[in-house]
């Protein structure tokens, strides 16, 4: 990994600045104008993927676990209207199938469309906007016609697919006040407990993929990781470095979102074709939501507690080798769930076994930019990114080592097992 210039912008061909979600005056960005042809150009990929990310994340202010969830619904409907119309690739969901001739820019524009002006009808009025722009370079026509059909079919299977697969059900987490159980931050209740119990999309069941738990509280290895976080992790007397403080801040961001950023640069650099920019999204997204929704539900069953309780109250967990500070703070704000395991661990566990499998685990030149710091730092290997996010969630005084190894081994189960299952 190589820190680049706080000032570094990576021009995105989809118009994008890497720390912020600009969507450019033309949606359609790359197609060939008034030529009266419809060749399909990938950014009408990229384009939809930051009009999502946009609607999602900025918009709708979509919770960071739940955003996961939504990427996957619009890259699914995607895909299915891309490979419909070009093949190469088997649909995700059964679709009807494609007259000859229709228009995949088409297709692609009203999959994303649809499926974002369903589960976000407060920014209907922007997308329809961003809607029309995108179709404005197609030719009208029978094939314009037959791709916004296609499309349609995409993004009603998925949307039917959906239906009542457990998103915003009413569910709460009891809190017990024992020695490693999870306190409500500052009061607030466990965010989005309903999730570890939502359908996955490839997954068999939110519990497929097993982890171990935490360490037993009177453990040496708890021990050891409870006098890590409160050496590294502290908002005051740390004895982190200034460099191990900037790291901990980048990554204090919407990981999802930044994932998401740093695969549309990669797509455009490569030249990526419609359809394997189409695929690429896919396996993000997907494997990203059901790493979520695994995730949650080691939280939710788990119900550990954090770094900021665990110190707190370290005189009850029974561990001759912990000591309390009840003046502790994390050098970031402790989010309202479970400690174990990490969510951000899960993510890129998820992100970066996408990486690998599409574009080689030691050859990856990937750049991914945070807003909190301004700053976008390069990655050559997943090693290295793997190893850099999980460092980074002790120092943030957000988790345990065990939660964040455990974590992103989730992750990349996950990713594994929806690569090997679907998009293929």
């Amino acid at each position: 990994m190589r820190r680049e210039h706080p000032g570094l912008v990576i021009a995105l061909a989809a118009g994008l600045v890497a720390s912020a979600v600009l969507v450019p005056t033309s949606l359609a960005t790359g197609i060939r104008q008034g030529d009266g042809t419809d060749d399909t150009d990938p950014a009408v990929v990229t384009t939809w993927n930051a009009i999502a990310e946009r609607t999602i994340v900025t918009e709708n202010a979509t919770p960071v676990p739940v955003s996961g969830q939504y990427f996957g619904f619009v890259s699914i409907a995607v895909y299915d209207a891309v490979v419909t119309i070009e093949g190469h690739y088997r649909p995700f969901l059964k679709q009807p199938r494609a007259e000859a001739h229709a228009s995949t820019q088409a297709a692609a524009a009203t999959a994303a469309y649809r499926v974002l002006s369903h589960y976000f009808p407060a920014s209907a009025r922007q997308l329809e906007a961003d809607y029309s722009a995108s179709l404005s370079d197609v030719s009208s026509g029978p094939a314009k016609a037959r791709g916004q059909e296609v499309g349609q079919a995409a993004a009603d299977a998925l949307i039917a697919a959906r239906r009542n697969d457990g998103r915003d059900a009413a569910r709460s987490l009891d809190v017990a006040s024992g020695p490693g159980r999870w306190r409500p931050t500052n009061g607030e209740p466990m965010r989005v407990p309903w999730l570890g119990f939502v359908r996955p999309l490839v997954l068999k069941s939110p519990k497929q993929v097993e982890v171990p738990g935490p360490d037993p509280l009177d453990s040496e290895a708890y021990a050891r990781e409870l006098a890590e976080v409160t050496k590294k992790g502290a908002k005051d007397g740390s004895s982190r470095t200034a460099e191990q403080t900037e790291t901990a801040l980048f990554w204090s961001a919407n990981p999802v979102a930044q994932y998401q950023q740093a695969l549309r640069d990669k797509v455009t650099r490569r030249g990526m074709d419609t359809v394997t920019s189409a695929r690429a999204f896919a396996l993000l997204g997907t494997s990203t939501a059901d790493a979520l929704v695994a995730c949650w539900r080691a939280k939710y069953d788990y119900a550990f507690w954090r770094p900021g309780t665990a110190i707190h109250l370290a005189d009850t967990d029974g561990n001759g080798g912990t000591t309390s500070d009840p003046d502790w703070k994390p050098l970031v704000a402790t989010p309202p769930d479970p400690e174990y395991v990490s969510s951000h661990a899960c993510i890129t566990g998820a992100a970066t076994e996408t990486f690998r499998r599409l574009f080689g685990g030691r050859s990856l030149d990937l750049y991914v930019s945070s807003p909190v710091t301004s700053t976008t730092r390069h990655f050559d290997s997943v090693l290295l990114l793997d190893d850099e996010t999980r460092s980074s969630q002790v120092w943030q005084g957000l988790q345990f080592r065990e939660a964040v190894d455990d974590g992103n081994r989730l992750g990349h189960q996950v990713a594994n097992w929806v690569a090997n299952h679907q998009f293929r």
